[in-house]
């Protein structure tokens, strides 16, 4: 899953996503890696895995992960090149999902570029660039089709589409405002349109509010009461916590967060807003070589969701064999799960649950 973070200078989201990436070298059990100066992959967070790892004794534990994408330089003109954001927004064609950090808290000592603090007015100067960025992208291929469809009817589906999305963009609202018929829906999915992407608000809030997730904090109200009116979610964090506990062993990190009154990082409840935003659930393989959460989409059937692991297992899917997690847990062995019939045989037609444990028979 690929994540692009998008803010304006100053804001926190660099401080942000280097705690992210930190955390994904040194807190989660995940190499961590960097593509680019400004990518970094970490793994999502799961408990199952410990519990199903010292079951099977397994020689590996892999989580599920997740590739954060920093979007540097995105300031008012980004979309004509200003700053460096025209070069980086081409990065994000490809993300799931946009988490857009908005500042929440005073500081004279950290200047904002826009010279005082107005969530509502950086979401709106972040949100016209994507818009204008995609205004760009849309003219281009308007451009293009409206010469193809002379010799290529098929194609006036998709210059009547982009003609809709373009008038919307002309006046500054984003794609997502309009509303679309499965038809235009396949369409769209190849045209990766920025102000179509789901979007999490991340308050970035000072780190005395972040125990009652700004409760008392205007502007945190601000935007929630914006969030509210996009079907957005909005997630409170502190970045600058963020960055100390990330630098944290576990059992230092767990006693740090329960000293500030938080069951949970920020990092973790991002994840699961993220998972959640997006329809998202992790199936789990477990054995003596390798514990694994897969991601899938809420609502895939069995032989897809062995096709994360290779497509073999897709093509030639006989059936899967599957323990719900909790089961295991209650029973403590696979074996006495066996015993009391909660392993199933489950077919091409079942629809996997989130936390379902499966081994996966197939032939080729």
């Amino acid at each position: 899953m690929k994540l692009g973070i998008v803010g304006l200078p100053n804001v926190g989201k660099s401080t942000l996503f280097n705690a992210i990436t930190q955390a994904g070298a040194e807190s989660a059990n995940y190499p961590f890696c960097t593509i680019e100066p400004n990518v970094g992959v970490v793994a999502v967070p799961d408990d199952r895995l410990k519990f199903l790892t010292d079951l099977y004794q397994s020689e590996k534990t892999i989580p599920a992960a997740i590739e954060f994408y920093d979007i540097a330089g995105l300031v008012r003109g980004a979309s004509k090149g200003e700053g460096l954001g025209n070069k980086f927004l081409s990065h994000i064609r490809e993300v799931a999902s946009i988490l857009q950090v908005v500042r929440c808290f005073e500081d004279s000592n950290i200047t904002h570029v826009e010279g005082s603090v107005n969530p509502l007015r950086d979401i709106e100067t972040i949100n016209l660039e994507l818009v204008f960025s995609d205004l760009e992208m849309v003219e281009k291929r308007l451009q293009k089709s409206e010469k193809l469809v002379k010799g290529d009817k098929s194609l006036l589906a998709e210059v009547d589409l982009l003609k809709k999305i373009h008038s919307t963009l002309e006046e500054g609202l984003s794609a997502r405002s309009l509303e679309y018929d499965e038809k235009e829906l396949e369409i769209l999915k190849t045209f990766n349109l920025l102000s179509m992407k789901p979007i999490i608000y991340i308050a970035n809030v000072a780190e005395h509010e972040v125990s009652n997730e700004g409760a008392d904090n205007p502007y945190v109200q601000q935007l929630r009461g914006f969030a509210k009116t996009e079907g957005a979610e909005v997630v409170v964090i502190c970045a600058k916590i963020e960055a100390e506990i990330s630098e944290l062993e576990e059992e230092e990190k767990a006693m740090f967060l329960e000293e500030l009154g938080l069951s949970q990082s920020g990092l973790d409840r991002l994840v699961q807003a993220s998972y959640s935003l997006l329809g998202l659930i992790s199936y789990l393989t477990a054995g003596p070589k390798e514990v694994r959460a897969w991601t899938i989409k809420n609502g895939t059937k069995a032989p897809q969701a062995a096709g994360k692991i290779h497509s073999d297992f897709e093509r030639g899917f006989i059936r899967a064999e599957i323990v719900a997690f909790d089961d295991l847990v209650n029973c403590g062995t696979y074996a006495a799960a066996k015993e009391k019939g909660l392993v199933r045989l489950e077919g091409k037609e079942y629809v996997v649950q989130d936390g379902d444990v499966i081994l996966f028979r197939f032939n080729v």
